[in-house]
């Protein structure tokens, strides 16, 4: 066996352990349909077995008396406990199947819910490493089709499964009963019908893998596609976007051309098969029952069972298809729930007593792909109420220091210490209660815009919205809007202009009130003009609080008391704005090239 299969088996086994894991919470209604199936096979096999009964008995009846002597009450007698048997058995397993189907389509989405629920919780405790390296599109098509796929196979497959699995060995055990000889052929012919579905489902495997990722793929590009509409149409690049579109479409279209073709090709193959059996079943039936060695009742039945047990073999390939798509749909969603989490927190947790807001990084390097280092040995100190400018070119480092002290990525060397204190000892939650951001891209939920205002303190109160909002200078056109504080809006469909998102992001941050305040380009939407009205007041709201300010526009930072210069990852110059000016610094360069 090669590498490729071995992790191919490995995978396949892991799956399928996943799919079985998420059956366990409802494990005694799966019993249930398991018990119900059982009967109602028991019930089902049965049936040719009276209608034999029957035939022998008009036969018998036919032996002993001419056609003329033969009465209506005669023929009832004959035939009559045969059929109630047979109408009470099919009476009870259709109910036992019903019943059974009832109680798994409610498993299924029990199932799909409580999976939703599980991928949902996972995704809170993913670090952002997992999405920069995942696409929305894939992890929407993850968390939605694939999992549809999951309760799929379980609504429809697992009842049929069972079903095929006891009608099988139910009519294999009858058969052998009437015939040892007659059954080891059929059986024979059957180990073909076998090993066709076997061969097929390796092939189907691939085949529903590759649906799944085309599907996934597509989906990526047109989430990319949807969310960028209005860049696409200002740089008129429609037709290579629908160009793009097509080749995912396409590619997309003939996967899932040849996983149905996998998944129907089974049938007419194993139905050919099943039918040579039943064709081998019938002439050597008859020959024994013109030998006298069989009655034509029992060979009647026998026929009947030769169909019943054929009939699940070609329900097992349905099965197994439906059962490649849902293992290649279980393999993906577990791509999520086995991703690795955030580093655990500290069991003994430091909470201070009253944070003064002073940062210190010590030593500190990191990169975001291994043997990749983009920072190698940064250090610095910012006391408390200080306000620090980070300037630098676009790829500096700027935003990575700030995402490592928010510990939104873990550093891989050194410390970060708040108030003296590592923020590894700290709990993320409480770190990040003490930190407030304002980023620059905005991001508005649907909502009203009080409830995006108070997004960081849902227990915050009118007033105290009202307040921040006039404090983030956006009170005034809040006011505008038709439902002033109550207008639903979101950042895809709002009536707000992107200057406006940005100053409702500051407004939430000033409501949140941390002791650490972070401007990532806070100011990067607004116009010149609305700046300088703002200016104030973040000038306000910085006020008793350590402040990160990241910035391209140097004049916005000329009264931060610490500038940090970073060039490739590092620091490379520290001062305040006249003291880097004052010799021939890599920041006068870049203040002078504005």
């Amino acid at each position: 066996m090669s590498i490729q299969q071995k992790k191919s088996a490995k995978q396949y086994a892991h799956s399928l352990y996943l799919f079985i894991r998420l059956l366990k919470g409802h494990k005694w209604k799966v019993i249930f349909v398991m018990t119900a199936c059982l009967v109602g096979s028991i019930l089902y096999t049965v049936q040719p077995w009276f209608m034999g009964n029957a035939i022998d008995n008009i036969v018998a009846l036919i032996k002993e008396n001419s056609f003329s002597e033969i009465t209506f009450t005669m023929e009832m007698e004959a035939i009559l406990k045969p059929i109630i048997f047979i109408l009470i058995a099919a009476a009870l397993s259709w109910a036992f199947s019903y019943i059974a189907e009832r109680i798994m389509a409610d498993v299924s989405e029990q199932v799909a819910l409580d999976l939703r629920k599980e991928i949902s919780h996972k995704l809170t405790r993913l670090p952002l490493r997992f999405y920069d390296q995942t696409k929305v599109g894939e992890l929407l098509s993850m968390t939605s089709t694939d999992i549809d796929k999951i309760s799929e196979i379980l609504v429809i497959g697992f009842n049929q499964f069972m079903l095929a699995f006891f009608d099988l060995i139910c009519g294999i055990v009858i058969m052998l009963y009437i015939s040892p000889t007659l059954t080891l052929i059929v059986l024979a012919v059957l180990a073909v019908s076998f090993a066709s579905t076997y061969f097929i489902s390796k092939a189907n495997q691939k085949a529903f893998n590759k649906n799944l990722a085309t599907l996934a793929e597509y989906n990526a590009v047109s989430e990319e596609l949807y969310s960028g509409a209005m860049l696409i149409k200002a740089f008129n690049t429609q037709e290579a976007s629908e160009e793009k579109v097509r080749i995912a479409n396409e590619k997309q279209y003939k996967a899932h051309m040849k996983a149905q073709f996998m998944n129907y090709v089974i049938y007419p193959v194993i139905r050919i098969i099943n039918q040579a059996a039943f064709i081998v079943s019938a002439f050597v039936g008859a020959i024994m029952v013109i030998q006298g060695k069989m009655t034509l009742g029992v060979v009647q039945a026998y026929l009947q069972y030769v169909s019943q047990v054929s009939e699940p073999v070609t329900q097992f390939s349905f099965v197994v298809n439906y059962l490649q798509a849902a293992l290649a749909a279980v393999e993906r969603v577990s791509e999520i729930l086995d991703a690795e989490e955030e580093t655990a927190e500290p069991e003994n947790s430091v909470i201070l007593d009253r944070p003064r807001g002073e940062i210190e990084f010590r030593h500190v390097s990191f990169g975001y792909l291994p043997g990749k280092t983009l920072m190698k040995d940064v250090s610095f100190t910012a006391k408390a109420n200080q306000t620090i400018a980070v300037v630098g070119p676009t790829g500096a480092g700027k935003t990575t220091l700030v995402n490592l002290l928010m510990r939104f990525y873990e550093v891989n060397g050194g410390q970060i210490l708040f108030d003296g204190k590592s923020t590894q000892d700290m709990t993320r939650q409480y770190l990040r209660s003490l930190l407030g951001m304002v980023l620059q891209d905005t991001w508005l939920f649907r909502g009203t815009v009080a409830e995006n205002i108070a997004y960081g303190r849902k227990d915050a109160t009118q007033e105290e919205i009202v307040k921040a909002a006039r404090l983030a200078q956006c009170d005034s056109f809040i006011r505008t809007l038709p439902d002033g504080y109550e207008t639903v809006i979101s950042s895809e469909q709002s009536v707000l202009s992107q200057g406006q998102q940005q100053l409702l992001t500051i407004a939430r941050a000033a409501l949140a009130n941390p002791n650490v305040l972070i401007l990532d380009e806070a100011t990067s939407s607004i116009d010149t003009i609305t700046e300088q009205r703002i200016q104030k007041a973040l000038a306000e709201l910085m006020k008793n609080r350590t402040s990160f300010i990241i910035a391209h526009r140097l004049s916005t930072i000329r009264n931060a008391d610490l500038i940090l210069v970073m060039r490739d990852g590092d620091i490379i110059e520290t001062g305040t704005h006249e003291e880097l000016l004052s010799w021939d610094s890599f920041y006068s360069k870049l203040y002078n090239a504005k």
